[in-house]
């Protein structure tokens, strides 16, 4: 018989801890990924439009006017939509007219014919949340597209895009939702949700090597409007962003054009 000895057996011990790291490590989960090609100079061109689905009222289709012009002059590549998709209640079902009278029937120029990557806003939240995300919007309009977390690789490798799903990080939907019910059937529980978010956002943008990095979700960072600053987000998001040099993080919900910018590097859009 033979015995191992002791070097031998540290060194089992320690295969078997690399073996349960290794195991760990791939565990965690991805977010899902997308490509879209630039175009043949490498330049990207693309529009980003927020709060908008209002069957056309409140200026949405003179925006989607203008947005049509200047996506020609620009021969844009996709539309980014940083959420807050349907007003006032987001959709009842995959059925729900408003996708249609608020999507389909606006955004009809043909610059706008193109692929639109779109995330989840709270007022999203507030009707069938999953409807947005069903396949079957895709069926009834092509370019629709949308996810609560996600990474768009647009190039290849000239920019990534890091989609996150911002409305869960805020406390007060849950503690204080007023008058509104909110979809948080795949949410809960929601500190589980959140952790897992992060980290699979941090391995993304930490595994990048595109030459822009940019992250996209609906609620602000930093802002001078009359949400103000995302106190939840500049915790657990801000810190992220500023240790792998995001170049740019782009958001909706203030209904106001901001460009932030701190003393240094960092941007805000």
């Amino acid at each position: 018989m033979v015995v191992p000895t002791k070097k031998a057996m540290n060194q089992r011990l320690v295969s078997w801890t690399l073996v349960v790291g290794l195991f760990v490590i791939s565990c965690v989960a991805e977010l899902e990924r997308f490509e879209h090609a630039g175009k043949p100079d490498g330049s990207l061109s693309f529009l980003v439009v927020g709060d908008w689905g209002r069957r056309g009222h409140y200026n949405q289709s003179q925006v989607a006017f203008q947005m049509g012009k200047i996506g020609e002059q620009l021969d844009i590549d996709f539309i980014i939509s940083t959420g807050d998709n349907f007003y006032d209640n987001g959709l009842t079902a995959v059925d729900d007219p408003l996708f249609h009278q608020s999507f389909t029937d606006i955004y009809t120029a043909p610059s706008l014919q193109k692929q639109w990557y779109n995330v989840l806003g709270n007022h999203d939240y507030r009707g069938n949340a999953e409807a947005q995300l069903s396949p079957i919007l895709t069926k009834m309009d092509s370019r629709w597209l949308c996810l609560r977390s996600f990474v768009l690789n647009a190039g290849p490798e000239i920019a990534e895009f890091f989609f996150v799903d911002t409305t869960p990080f805020v406390t007060k939907y849950f503690s204080d939702p007023e008058d509104h019910v909110y979809d948080w059937k795949t949410i809960l529980p929601r500190e589980k949700y959140l952790n897992n978010l992060l980290m699979e956002v941090e391995s993304a943008i930490g595994e990048s090597r595109a030459k822009w990095k940019i992250v996209v979700g609906h609620h602000a960072i930093k802002s001078a409007g009359h949400h103000g600053n995302t106190k939840e987000l500049n915790i657990h998001l801000l810190p992220l962003l500023q240790t792998y040099d995001v170049d740019l993080y782009i958001n909706g919900h203030d209904h106001c054009l901001q460009h932030i910018s701190s003393s240094d590097w960092y941007i805000f859009l």
